[in-house]
């Protein structure tokens, strides 16, 4: 069986870093956060088309994913991402947005806490309480829709650690 598990959470809480791992400790495939990928090599402002652009790329990603050999699949970052900012920069999101969700789903959200220091970089809008506030919007996201996530602390070692223990005691 397939298991597809996305690292989610506010800016700059070791999604990218857990999803790597995570796919080396359980010799898995990691789809790279997509938005990141698409958003540096564009130059100015990005907009709503960008972002529906970036939607449409993880949807391609969860489709490569379905296709490659590997049982674990991990992705930096997933359309529940995208639909919250979708409403919380343009107050909107397109109409296939929620089909999408539903029909491409996912075993298991790995929810990153803020609880490590913030690093700021040329992709990163949002510090300080905005990433509690985020944080919490995602957590209600996934309990409106009863999806599985569990939430991930701790720094370093001990939030690889606290990762691969939730995978483990997860039932797919």
């Amino acid at each position: 069986m397939k298991k597809l598990i996305v690292l989610t959470g506010p800016e700059s809480t070791a999604k990218s870093t857990l999803s790597k791992q995570l796919a080396n400790h359980f010799g898995g495939r990691d789809f790279p956060e997509f938005a990141r990928n698409y958003l540096s090599g564009k130059t100015g402002e990005y907009g709503y088309e960008d972002v529906e652009a970036i939607t449409r790329g993880q949807l391609a990603q969860y489709d490569e994913a379905m296709a490659d050999k590997a049982e674990y699949q991990f992705f930096d970052t997933w359309l529940i991402v995208t639909k919250v900012w979708f409403d919380w920069v343009y107050k909107r999101q397109p109409l296939w947005l929620e089909p999408a969700i539903t029909d491409h789903p996912v075993n298991l959200y790995l929810l990153c806490k803020p609880d490590i220091p913030w690093e700021p970089d040329p992709l990163r809008e949002n510090g300080g309480e905005v990433r509690s506030k985020l944080y919490d919007i995602y957590k209600q996201e996934f309990q409106k829709r009863n999806l599985s996530f569990l939430e991930i602390g701790g720094e370093g070692d001990d939030r690889l650690k606290n990762a691969i223990d939730a995978i483990n005691n997860f039932r797919f």
